[in-house]
């Protein structure tokens, strides 16, 4: 039997992230997320209802999300379920917990005034000035340069 373990959520941060470093250096961070859904209720009455998720992301995401993820900024966010379990150390019973950790980060929304941009946001570069003369362009076959209006179908 397949099995499939796959999240995908859109909502607002609840909380500014943090980042954190493991041991190692590998950078890790938490978010909240808040999930509304509107509904009708059987009497007719629009309902809403929000969902708290929290959210794990490691590596370049994790500096992403520190980096560009304020308090009440949307996001998409695609991962897996994972179940932690301890056990409390004050109480001595079994705990666990739900998460989602993150494998894919997708910041919505436009940029707050004075926010540096995206790090998605492609900014060309420019080749390097040359001083040689500039090429000749090819000569071309007059019976390839045909207008759109000549082209018979």
């Amino acid at each position: 039997m397949a099995n499939l373990n796959r999240v995908l959520l859109i909502g607002n941060l609840t909380r500014d992230p943090e980042i954190r470093y493991t041991p190692k250096g590998t950078p890790v961070t938490e978010i909240g997320l808040a999930v509304n859904r509107v509904y009708s209720g059987e009497d007719g009455e629009r309902k809403e209802e929000t969902t708290f998720v929290d959210v794990t992301l490691w590596a370049r995401q994790a500096e992403i999300a520190g980096q560009y993820l304020k308090k009440g900024r949307p996001v998409f966010i695609e991962g897996r379920l994972q179940l932690d379990s301890w056990d409390d150390k004050q109480t001595g019973q079994k705990r666990s917990r739900l998460r989602v950790v993150a494998e894919n980060l997708q910041l919505l929304g436009s940029r707050q005034e004075g926010e540096a941009p995206a790090p998605s946001t492609f900014t060309p570069r420019r080749p390097p000035a040359s001083s040689a003369p500039p090429a000749r362009p090819e000569p071309r076959d007059p019976d390839l340069d045909a207008e759109p209006d000549d082209i018979p179908f």
